[in-house]
């Protein structure tokens, strides 16, 4: 069987038993660097961060425009569990949630930088023991 093909400007007749193969490359992952996981494991934990205090801050937006916090309040009051005024809009005010968020968010990007440092540490340990991890790639 032959093919025809129109390649830019210029006509190409290719035999379909001559056709190029996939090339495969077997590759093993074998060391990681610490330090480069490090990296990228702080840049990504900020942006997380970051998207976690946004989000945060538009729930609570949100929460304040439909009036959840006053419905709660409201419920708190008929029930006779009012003890001088609760009102939880001023208990979980909008600076008091951003603040604790952010508070979080600090502990999280410590807390994950740490352990991804760790793992990739612990990888290089077994993969000198095993051999890594095998990879074929292919070029389809």
């Amino acid at each position: 069987e032959i093919r025809l093909s129109l390649v830019g400007s210029e006509m190409c007749i290719r035999d379909s038993r001559s056709a190029p193969r996939a090339r495969r490359m077997s590759l093993s992952l074998t060391r990681v660097d610490a330090w480069s996981v490090a990296k990228v494991t702080f840049m990504l934990s900020i942006a997380v961060a970051i998207i976690q205090v946004v989000a945060s801050a538009i729930v609570w937006v949100l929460l304040d425009v439909v009036g959840v916090f006053s419905q709660i309040t409201q419920i708190v009051s008929s029930t006779g569990l009012d003890a001088g005024g609760f009102d939880l809009k001023n208990v979980l005010s909008l600076t008091t949630v951003v603040s604790g968020v952010t508070i979080f968010s600090i502990v999280e990007v410590v807390i994950f930088t740490l352990l991804a440092t760790i793992a990739a540490l612990i990888y290089n340990v077994v993969s000198s023991l095993v051999g890594g991890v095998h990879v074929t790639l292919g070029d389809d």
